[in-house]
């Protein structure tokens, strides 16, 4: 989905790029934390993720929250994720993102 401006919504690049992010998101130090106090997530979803075994299914559980139709998937929410990912240091991860895995927008 892109936006009137040509560039593609951070919802569709996290969706796009989701298999890639699982790989390199961390999100045992600061991250679920930051993203309950942004309401990204709810407690139980947070709960969610941290009972899963590896860090690749804690990332995958986490990014399935985040890009589900049924949940609050939005630019809104989108945003918040990437201020999470920088409030813990994870820049190289928001420049993944907003660069579409490395391939600037068009």
């Amino acid at each position: 989905m892109t936006h009137a401006d040509g560039k593609t919504s951070l919802l569709s690049s996290i969706t796009t790029l989701k298999s890639s992010l699982a790989d390199f998101i961390e999100p045992d130090f600061g991250l679920l934390n930051e993203l309950l106090r942004l309401h990204v997530l709810t407690r139980r979803q947070a709960a969610s993720v941290r009972k899963k075994e590896t860090v690749f299914d804690r990332n995958d559980a986490l990014l399935d929250h985040l890009t589900s139709p049924e949940g609050q998937s939005s630019e809104e929410q989108c945003g918040k994720f990437l201020t999470a990912l920088q409030r813990t240091g994870q820049h190289h991860v928001v420049n993944f993102i907003t660069q579409n895995g490395g391939q600037k927008h068009k």
